[in-house]
C-alpha cells in the first residue's frame, strides 16, 4: 500500500534525470511532501505524438488514483491509487493500462505507518501508530513504476479539454523482509536498467511485461521514523521527511 508519498525535485531536474525531450512548464506542480490520492503528481512516459511516428520521453502532471477509461464517474479513481503486480494482467481495471500505458511516478519516498502489538481489547483510539519515511538509501530518485489511463467525461463536449482526465496508479509488491514489520506491501521502485522497457509503448506482451514487475534486490531502500505530523493532508514541507529520535521502533527492524 503506498497511500502518502514525497516529491520535491523541479520539473528541470526530472527531465534530466529521465532523459525527458517534451514538458510543457505550464504544467509544473509545486513541490510536495506530502501527496495524497487524487493530488496531481509527475508522471514520465514515452507515447507518439499525434501525427508522429516516433515516440517521445515526457514528462506529464496527472491525476494520483486511475479511472478506468469504462468507468461511469471518475468516483472510482480514488479507491485506485494502488494496483498489485501479482494481479495487473487479470484485473479489468488495470489490463489494458499495463499492455499499453506504463509510466514511472518520480518519489522522494513514500510514508508507511507501523501498528504496534497491542493487547486484546484496547481500544483503536489508544493505538499510537508511528509513521515512517521510506526512501532510497543513496538519495536517488525513486522511480515507482506505475500506469495511465484515459477518461472522458460524457457531459462535456470532446474538444473541451476539461472533458479529458489523465489518471495514474502506482504498482505494489509484497514488501522486502526489513521493511515487512511496517507494512506487507510496498511500492515496486524500478532500477534504471528497466526504466527503457517500462514505458516502451511497443513491449505489449502481458508475459514479457510481467518480467519486468520482479522486484528490486533488497536493502537499497531505508526507514527512517518521521513525527505524526505527516498524518494532518494539509500539513507541508521536508520538516515531515526528518528523521524523529526517540521513536517508536518495531522489533526486529534496526
Amino acid at each position: 500500500m503506498c497511500g502518502r508519498y514525497a516529491s520535491s525535485r523541479k520539473p528541470e531536474d526530472l527531465a534530466g534525470l529521465f532523459d525527458v525531450a517534451a514538458w510543457d512548464p505550464t504544467e509544473a506542480l509545486a513541490q510536495n511532501w506530502n501527496i495524497g490520492p487524487t493530488d496531481p503528481v509527475y508522471a514520465v512516459l514515452d507515447r507518439v505524438p499525434k501525427g508522429e511516428s516516433a515516440k517521445v520521453r515526457q514528462l506529464r502532471a496527472l491525476r494520483w488514483g486511475l479511472v478506468p477509461s469504462w468507468a461511469k464517474t471518475p468516483a472510482s479513481g480514488v479507491k485506485m491509487i494502488n494496483a498489485r503486480a501479482e494481479t495487473l494482467h487479470e484485473k479489468p481495471a488495470f489490463r489494458r493500462p499495463f499492455a499499453a500505458r506504463r509510466c514511472l511516478i518520480p518519489a522522494d519516498g513514500y510514508y508507511e505507518w507501523f501498528t504496534p502489538d497491542i493487547p486484546p481489547g484496547t481500544p483503536k483510539s489508544r493505538v499510537k501508530k508511528q509513521p515512517f519515511f521510506i526512501t532510497p538509501a543513496d538519495g536517488s530518485v525513486m522511480a515507482m513504476a506505475g500506469l495511465y489511463e484515459f477518461w472522458r467525461d460524457r457531459d462535456i463536449p470532446a474538444e473541451d479539454p476539461a472533458a479529458w482526465w489523465t489518471t495514474c496508479t502506482i504498482v505494489t509488491v509484497a514488501a522486502e523482509p526489513a521493511l515487512a514489520a511496517i507494512h506487507d506491501r510496498m511500492p515496486l521502485a524500478l532500477p534504471r536498467d528497466r526504466w527503457d522497457d517500462w514505458l516502451d509503448p511497443a513491449l505489449s506482451d502481458p508475459e514479457e511485461a510481467r518480467a519486468l514487475l520482479a522486484p528490486p534486490r533488497a536493502g537499497l531502500m531505508e526507514a527512517r521514523p518521521v513525527g505524526p505530523a505527516v498524518g494532518n493532508i494539509r500539513n507541508n514541507g521536508p520538516e515531515l521527511t526528518r528523521e524523529l529520535t526517540p521513536a517508536l521502533e518495531p522489533d526486529g527492524l534496526f
